[in-house]
């Protein structure tokens, strides 16, 4: 009788790995998939971690006696005038040094051309047209004063505007959210409940972390580029702050491009812009990320450079930018079910 009993514990495993094999054997095809929804979704994610980020703000503010609505008015008001004081201030500045800016790249190639005996014609037209499209673009919010800069923020604030609803939703309701998200949870589970608590947290501390670090590398390169006379130095500090995002890579690519601009200008300029580019990311590696992102969110450099450069295969700029968090939740899912990964193995291998 025993021999025609099913072996449900093999016929599970059956199934896992024909599973497995459809979906790796078809892997380009879920990427692709993937990939599609994440770029249709991406207006309500990008307002939703927004609203994730700067939620922590309005309970700071309530705890401080300010009523809620009164805090999330206050708050929206804030980013809103901020981002349109900052631009209103840089587009000007920043359609002239993209002009510079190009010109010094331009020259650059020539002078690489010229150097190494390359024909490099073709590559530098492709470039001053980008550096041309850039220019138009940038001048239509300038060539009008402050009124037209604004006239374009609307234009350009229109265009995402299921980005910027959702973010206003998100934010109002977080509350809610989150207490809707935590019954649900611990009607399945305390261990979930508890589960969930500490991605909250990890991918909380992440996210502040990144927007304080962001708004640091902005004016602290800004600065720095300015002091020492560079004239790209907003479009540096610009950079600076934009591939953040992207670990140890966005650095280098920033103090690279700081480099060879100088190279077109100055003697002293490149020797200062060197020597910057040695010594402050040092301190932003070891003083300031440390301090900003907590011992929670410390990760080995070599895992960080696997991680994004195995995101970016994957998935492009934005497997890039998701790699390190998506590598955070991943580490927290184990180090949180380790003892019951390794009971699981344990009995495994006394079954066998």
């Amino acid at each position: 009788m025993s021999n025609n009993k099913i072996n449900y514990r093999l016929l599970n495993v059956t199934l896992l790995m024909v599973l497995l094999f459809i979906g790796f054997s078809n892997i380009n095809l879920w990427i692709r998939i993937v990939a599609k929804i994440v770029s249709l979704l991406l207006p309500f994610i990008i307002g939703f971690v927004l609203a994730y980020a700067i939620h922590p703000v309005v309970q700071f503010l309530e705890k401080k006696g300010v009523r809620r609505w009164i805090a999330l008015v206050a708050v929206i008001l804030f980013l809103v005038l901020a981002v349109v004081g900052l631009l209103i201030i840089t587009l000007p500045m920043l359609y002239d040094q993209i002009g510079s800016f190009a010109k010094y790249i331009i020259e650059l190639i020539e002078d690489i051309g010229t150097k190494f005996n390359l024909n490099l014609a073709g590559f530098e037209i492709k470039i001053s047209d980008y550096f041309n499209d850039i220019i138009k673009y940038v001048g239509k919010l300038t060539s009008s004063g402050a009124g037209s800069i604004i006239s374009g923020l609307i234009s350009f604030a229109g265009s995402f505007i299921l980005g910027l609803v959702g973010f206003i939703y998100f934010l109002v309701d977080m509350e809610k959210i989150k207490t809707g998200f935590k019954h649900i949870l611990l009607s399945i589970s305390k261990k979930t409940f508890n589960y969930f608590k500490t991605l909250d947290i990890e991918l909380g501390n992440y996210i502040k972390g990144l927007c304080m670090f962001m708004v640091i590398q902005f004016f602290e390169y800004s600065f720095l580029f300015f002091i020492v006379g560079h004239p790209n130095w907003l479009i540096l500090g610009l950079l600076a702050c934009v591939t953040t995002v992207i670990p140890y890579f966005g650095g280098l690519i920033t103090n690279l491009i700081a480099i060879l601009t100088a190279c077109l200008i100055s003697t002293k300029l490149v020797i200062l812009t060197i020597i910057i580019c040695l010594i402050f990311p040092q301190l932003d590696g070891y003083i300031i990320s440390p301090k900003i992102y907590g011992k929670t969110n410390n990760v080995n450099p070599l895992i960080t450079i696997m991680v994004v450069s195995i995101g970016g295969s994957l998935m492009g700029v934005i497997g890039i930018i998701a790699a390190l968090p998506i590598y955070l939740l991943i580490r927290s899912t184990y180090l949180f079910f380790k003892k019951d990964i390794e009971k699981k193995v344990k009995e495994v291998k006394k079954s066998m």
